[in-house]
């Protein structure tokens, strides 16, 4: 349904992690390469100073800025590139740990090999295999790109202007939490993929359509919360 990927800490405590595309990952490839291309410039300009010796410290410049310029900020920076920072994504370990020099190292080191065979065809393709959308590189290095400040779902019945509404029908366990569960976690949906997901619910939502159906999902998930608060009070 969507990219959550969830981490249970020793303490008992889940954290959400929402993976980070590969059209999101590309746009922060590209912020990143102008800010390479642009330091490259101004080396280049500087080059033309010092000759000989102005090639080599171009040639030694441009390999540090390729294999160390993402290395040094998701190590330094909190997973961070300038690129993925200007897109709100980060590169942390499966576990949501930060990373270290070696998972760094390692995922970036594999960057030639998703680049095959040319303009990352290859690490675009196991990402959109991939359910986490991981290239190569995180696959090898243990790591994930997520996205940073997300939205944390409401939840249904508290400061919700929905309503609430008794079920059709009586309702199996398992359809009770599902609906919980839509409900719980609608607000991290586009107004089009919640719409899509609450038409999947069959008799509930038949004959609405648009917004009006996800609408009726969230008045019924407050009337369950509702009876189980009931339960409990009683």
């Amino acid at each position: 349904m969507d990219n959550v990927h969830r981490v249970a800490t020793p303490e008992g405590c889940d954290i959400e992690l929402r993976a980070a595309g590969p059209v999101v990952r590309a746009r922060a490839w590209f912020l990143d390469f102008l800010v390479r291309f642009g330091v490259w410039l101004l080396l280049a300009i500087g080059a033309t100073i010092f000759g000989q010796l102005g090639v080599g410290m171009l040639l030694l410049g441009a390999f540090l800025l390729e294999w160390f310029y993402p290395v040094v900020f998701e190590v330094y920076r909190n997973g961070q590139t300038p690129g993925k920072k200007a897109c709100g994504l980060a590169v942390v370990l499966d576990d949501g740990r930060p990373l270290g020099w070696s998972a760094a190292g390692i995922r970036n080191a594999l960057r030639g090999v998703d680049f095959l065979p040319f303009g990352y065809a290859l690490g675009f393709i196991v990402s959109l295999l991939d359910v986490q959308g991981k290239r190569l590189g995180d696959l090898a290095a243990g790591t994930l790109v997520v996205y940073l400040d997300v939205p944390r779902p409401k939840a249904v019945g508290a400061d919700n202007d929905a309503g609430s509404e008794a079920p059709p029908f009586p309702l199996t366990r398992e359809e009770q939490v599902a609906v919980i569960e839509f409900c719980q976690r609608a607000s991290q949906l586009t107004p089009e993929r919640a719409a899509e997901i609450a038409a999947a619910a069959g008799p509930l939502t038949v004959d609405l359509d648009g917004e009006a159906a996800p609408r009726r999902l969230l008045r019924i998930g407050n009337f369950l919360l509702g009876e189980e608060a009931r339960k409990v009070d009683a």
